[in-house]
């Protein structure tokens, strides 16, 4: 039992498994403080504890993650769906998180001809993802010799222990840098927040509230609040533009024939919008960030 001093003694507390270092990590933990969970000192640790939610948090190896959760070690955890798939352990996925994004890609040398998957028959292939390589393989009728190695998989085709490797892409720099190019995407993956299919109901009451404070920041995120100052003969044009949560909000200003209008606009529509409502006679055009969006 945690010694949560906002907790009473025998309240239940959800354990939640996060990747012990690296970005993911780092993102794990600025979310949760995000949400308003406040941690106790981080560093070098394999445990630490809330003050003020009821929550537990074990720092683990990313591969060791869906094991923990599955076999309830851990009654959570934030994992990269690459990872997940990869294992293919008994656990549910509750939602993505929108961070640690990347995809698993086949890379050849840079000079070889690709036109399709079938460049691959009875090569060799580099990877540390033999299973998500293999259902690959297969769902693409391809034969192919795989080789199991973890780390520097992008070195392998340069030293000839293969013909083209499957490995974790961001930008593509790292497969230039070694004499590579990416021609298949076998995965596109994100961290996602998973759980032990067999949570008792005071860990789901939990989860969910979890899951509430997740979803208010990462839909705060994905948003911007704007403040505007419209014409009253462009108003009804204006506010076409700008759907916001509901409706705008609308508000006379002390100089005549002008209203000021409040609204919050999505991040991938922004600045089409933006563009819109300049050109629809908008003025004084305000964008602030939101910290947290309650629906």
């Amino acid at each position: 039992m945690t010694s949560n001093k906002n907790l009473t003694k025998n309240e239940p507390v959800i354990r939640l498994a996060i990747q012990k270092s690296g970005r993911l990590s780092e993102d794990s933990i600025k979310l949760l403080k995000d949400c308003g969970i406040e941690l106790r000192n981080v560093k070098d640790r394999l445990r630490t504890e809330s003050d003020n939610f009821p929550i537990e948090i074990f720092f683990l190896r990313d591969d060791d993650i869906p094991q923990y959760v599955e076999d309830g070690v851990a009654d959570i955890g934030f994992v990269g769906e690459n990872v997940l798939y990869e294992k293919n352990k008994k656990v549910d996925i509750v939602e993505k998180l929108g961070f640690g994004k990347c995809r698993l890609s086949i890379g050849i040398h840079k000079s070889d001809e690709y036109n399709d998957v079938q460049y691959l028959q009875g090569k060799k292939i580099a990877t540390s993802y033999p299973v998500l390589v293999n259902k690959f393989l297969q769902d693409n009728n391809v034969n192919c010799e795989i080789h199991e190695i973890s780390g520097s998989v992008e070195i392998a085709p340069g030293i000839g222990l293969s013909d083209a490797i499957a490995d974790l892409v961001s930008s593509g720099s790292t497969l230039f840098m070694n004499g590579l190019k990416e021609v298949e995407t076998i995965l596109n993956s994100q961290a996602v927040l998973i759980k032990n299919n067999q949570l008792s109901d005071d860990k789901v009451r939990l989860l969910n509230k979890l899951l509430f404070r997740i979803q208010s920041v990462r839909k705060a995120k994905n948003n911007k609040y704007i403040l505007l100052n419209a014409p009253n003969d462009k108003l009804n044009e204006i506010v076409a533009l700008l759907p916001g949560m509901k409706s705008p909000t609308v508000v006379p200003l002390a100089t005549e024939g002008w209203s000021s209008v409040h609204s919050v606009l999505n991040e991938n529509e922004f600045w089409d919008i933006i563009e819109q409502l300049k050109n629809a006679g908008a003025q004084g055009i305000l964008v602030i960030p939101i910290e947290k969006m309650i629906l």
